[in-house]
């Protein structure tokens, strides 16, 4: 599979737990935008088959090389950047649970997910649109995971795909070519933003401005029963010049810990 194909597959799975992306998507083209893709990003856990430096030897094999490193110890994450020597190709964001810092009945019950994995699974780019490689979780594991980690109850629901794409807003035309005109032509088209730290994450003089719209909520299947959870999003990113006037191709630890509020569930009864 070449590097392309790889994203028409994501893209594709994507927009079945993200519908309000593809609506975003689809008026942009419609009011005679190009939309190009930024990157995508994953959610995995240290755990088994599926840990961090497992699940990226896929990406390796496209051809795509690490960036710096990146931490979110409030919310007991590690990640990495990736980008790839082609011209246009989006980056890749894998960031990945540190289970450890958890309490005990939560690593088990994460530990029950991960250990169901085929390692097999692992070796191709089709995991990042497998979805769960394991047994769908009870509602109830899902609500004790997500009391503790927004992020481990949703991957225990969502599994292994692209938790969101990314509009690259230097690609807009001038009227939409902020961060913040992009929320409002997707609000005004009735899809909410992630105001988590503000409507715009980062700002011109870290190089990157983020924002996102709050992720869909639809129904998933659980072992008992349709529940409605949040799924996916879209996020919005525009990139500035370097002091060699190249465009800052990596991330910031800072935006990316409020980009990831974005599949916050905002009752606990969802």
């Amino acid at each position: 599979m070449d590097v392309h194909a790889f994203f028409e597959a994501l893209w594709a799975d994507f927009v079945t737990v993200a519908p309000a992306a593809a609506s975003i998507r689809q008026a942009l083209v419609d009011a005679g935008e190009t939309v190009v893709n930024d990157h995508v990003a994953f959610r995995t856990l240290d755990r088994g088959a599926i840990r961090l430096d497992a699940l990226e030897q896929p990406l390796l094999a496209l051809g795509y090389e690490r960036l710096a490193p990146y931490a979110f110890p409030d919310k007991h994450l590690r990640a990495y950047g990736y980008v790839h020597p082609e011209p246009g190709v989006p980056k890749v964001f894998l960031s990945e649970l540190l289970t450890d810092k958890l309490t005990a009945r939560s690593r088990a019950l994460l530990d029950g997910l991960a250990h169901q994995v085929d390692a097999d699974l692992v070796r191709g780019p089709e995991v990042f649109w497998s979805g769960r490689p394991w047994s769908a979780p009870t509602h109830t594991t899902y609500q004790h995971l997500l009391d503790e980690s927004e992020y481990a109850g949703w991957l225990a629901a969502m599994g292994l795909r692209a938790n969101h794409f990314t509009v690259f807003v230097n690609a807009l035309s001038p009227a939409l070519r902020s961060v913040e005109a992009v929320l409002r032509f997707a609000e005004a088209r009735g899809h909410e933003a992630n105001d988590r730290g503000g409507r715009v994450k980062g700002a011109p003089g870290v190089l990157l401005e983020q924002g996102s719209t709050m992720a869909d909520r639809l129904p998933v299947a659980f072992a008992d029963g349709d529940f409605v959870v949040p799924t996916c999003f879209y996020e919005f990113a525009l990139r500035h010049a370097q002091a060699d006037g190249s465009l800052y191709p990596g991330f910031v630890a800072a935006n990316a810990d409020r980009i990831f509020e974005s599949t916050n569930a905002r009752d606990r009864a969802a």
